[in-house]
């Protein structure tokens, strides 16, 4: 770790440490103490997304899984257990359980267990005994002993306090605050009252802990992808219950696979409509993992799986009995689970749907957005009207306008009798026209031509929307002719 005075030591195994070694030490110093000593350059982008990791690992046992910050070590996290301890057995047992999976990933930790994050803290880094639980109510007598270190405070602030005799938490707990206060920052105090609970410190989770959230204990690893959907139908099945108690379904998921080895593998899955329907989440999942593969590489297994509604929107209840009634919502429910199950399959950005832009410019008046919701359209939108040929559209646009040639027109200003197309020549039989689309000046600074379009049909029965480009005589002395969309 590179600092003023040289390079000091940011971490040490055991070795290190039993060799007399301490963390901040110059390395010139340690080289002094233990000529045999190896070091490499610390890459704290590595530390730190290997802790990101060991921390959404650890919300097997519980949602919320927080890393500790940079500046005092990046070599843990915080979990708040409150919620969650019963479900192994009490805290005692979390703790034994959590000590021997990190052992056995060649990770020995010290853990603790208090009501304030900054209590544990102090705890896990200071207290003598390598796990210890702190009953509520005991934080000021447990902290007392330990050094100013324990607050978390800044390396600097620490030693101020030792130069002042204050050399330990409990010499700083009935002293009057406004000295503290006027020579030191406000993070002392602050600090002080985490710890002791006076005030409250948030956490922020390696990932938000969902509303909805189901976790599976498994006594023996799984690694079959049909174990792993039946699993997950499961899970979803229990969540459905509680969905329907709230009147809310579920728009996007998450599936957690924790591995033996530690690793977890998460698979996100979107939905188009709210829904609780465990057959419809399991089909997705099925896909998603098919086309994933999460399950080719499990390692020893997967040994915990969880389930978690990361978006829940209303959905309100409907009479599914009466076929009349319900026949709307079905269409829309099966047009929403196949454009789910294309998501899934194709991946979520490759299907898309058109959405109309401001513009009356037909290159410019339709884009594709991925598809998040799907509202079909409403009995009481004004049906298109087949009659009204003026201002209809091509099934088919073409991305970009292709030129006509050989165009021949009873009148320079006229729509088409004869053109050619991609090596084609098109005998026209009929033409309705013009439709006049000017340029849009406000957008464009370079005028452009103003274009006259005509549906036109050839004597194959085929239908072309073409344009003219530039008004004959003010515009251009010599048409130039576009295909821009077929009609079916």
């Amino acid at each position: 770790m590179a600092s003023t005075g040289g390079p000091r030591i940011a971490a040490l195994n055991e070795a290190a440490e039993a060799a007399g070694l301490a963390h901040g030490e110059p390395l010139a110093d340690a080289r002094a103490k233990a000529g045999f000593l190896q070091v490499r350059t610390v890459d704290m982008a590595a530390d730190d997304a290997a802790l990101r990791r060991l921390a959404l690992w650890a919300t097997r046992y519980t949602p919320t899984a927080s890393p500790w910050d940079e500046e005092n070590g990046a070599d843990g996290f915080f979990l708040e257990v409150e919620g969650s301890a019963h479900l192994f057995g009490g805290e005692e047992s979390l703790v034994a359980d959590l000590s021997a999976r990190l052992k056995n990933f060649g990770l020995p930790a010290r853990l603790a267990i208090a009501a304030t994050p900054g209590a544990a803290w102090a705890l896990a880094r200071f207290d003598a005994a390598p796990h210890s639980i702190l009953p509520p109510g005991q934080e000021a007598e447990a902290l007392a002993p330990l050094p100013v270190e324990a607050l978390r405070l800044a390396p600097d602030t620490c030693a101020a306090l030792r130069r002042l005799g204050f050399k330990s938490v409990g010499a700083l707990l009935d002293k009057p605050r406004a000295p503290f206060a006027a020579r030191f920052s406000a993070k002392l105090l602050r600090r002080l009252d985490q710890a002791l609970g006076r005030i409250d410190e948030p956490l922020v989770p390696v990932v938000m802990p969902p509303v909805y959230h189901s976790l599976r204990y498994l006594i023996e690893p799984i690694i079959t992808q049909e174990a792993v959907v039946a699993l997950a139908s499961r899970l979803m099945q229990t969540l459905a219950h509680v969905l329907v108690r709230d009147g809310v379904g579920a728009r996007a998921l998450k599936l957690s696979l924790y591995r033996v080895d530690g690793e977890v593998k998460t698979l996100h899955i979107g939905l188009t409509l709210p829904t609780r329907s465990p057959a419809h989440v399991t089909r997705l999942i099925e896909l998603r993992l098919d086309a994933a593969a999460a399950t080719d590489d499990v390692g020893f297994g997967f040994e915990t799986i969880g389930l978690a509604i990361t978006r829940a929107e209303p959905m309100p209840a409907r009479q599914a009995e009466l076929p009349s009634a319900a026949g709307d919502a079905d269409r829309t429910e099966q047009w929403a689970a196949l454009i789910d199950a294309l998501r899934q399959r194709l991946g979520p950005r490759r299907v898309r749907r058109f959405a109309t832009v401001a513009s009356h410019l037909p290159e410019r008046a339709e884009v594709l957005l991925p598809v998040e919701t799907f509202q079909p359209a409403s009995r009481s939108d004004p049906p298109l009207s087949a009659e009204d040929e003026t201002q209809s559209r091509p099934l088919l646009l073409l991305p970009h306008a292709e030129p006509a040639e050989d165009v021949t027109a009873l009148v320079p200003d006229g729509p088409p009798r004869r053109f050619s197309w991609r090596g084609v020549t098109h005998e026209v039989k009929g033409a309705q026209g013009p439709e006049r689309i000017a340029d849009e000046w406000w957008r464009d600074p370079a005028p452009k031509p103003t274009r006259d379009y005509y549906l036109v049909e050839d004597t194959d029965g085929h239908r072309f929307w073409l344009y003219r480009e530039g008004l004959y005589g003010r515009e251009t002395r010599e048409a130039h002719w576009f295909v821009h969309g077929l009609f079916a």
